[in-house]
């Protein structure tokens, strides 16, 4: 149960380096639309919005990241609970889809963590 929490938390954390690049690097580009589902002009007016929650999304995956890395349980949970919550959040508040694409796989490696 140890390597699947590992290896769910250092998935996460590679979903979250993503969603910064889409958020900071792409948000106004053909995938970056086609992801968020924008108009280029809804893109230009909140490119700077997108940029700062993707350079939060960098930070949770550098926590991860690191918690993998240091091997403490405590961080391990703490960022994978900021996580779930974020998932949780952004998927009652911004987009249902983010339940299943941030929250589930977040609920997954706690769980894997707790039986670990």
């Amino acid at each position: 149960m140890h390597t699947l929490a590992t290896a769910l938390l250092l998935l996460i954390a590679l979903e979250h380096v993503w969603i910064l690049v889409l958020e900071m690097f792409l948000w106004t580009h053909p995938i970056g639309l086609k992801t968020f589902r924008q108009s280029r002009e809804a893109a230009q007016a909140s490119r700077v919005l997108a940029a700062n929650q993707g350079l939060y999304n960098g930070f949770l995956a550098a926590g991860l990241f690191w918690s993998v890395a240091t091997g403490e349980r405590p961080v391990q949970f703490f960022f994978v609970i900021c996580v779930l919550v974020a998932g949780l959040y952004g998927g009652l508040t911004a987009k249902r889809s983010i339940l299943y694409i941030q929250g589930l796989p977040a609920l997954l490696a706690l769980l894997a963590l707790l039986a670990s």
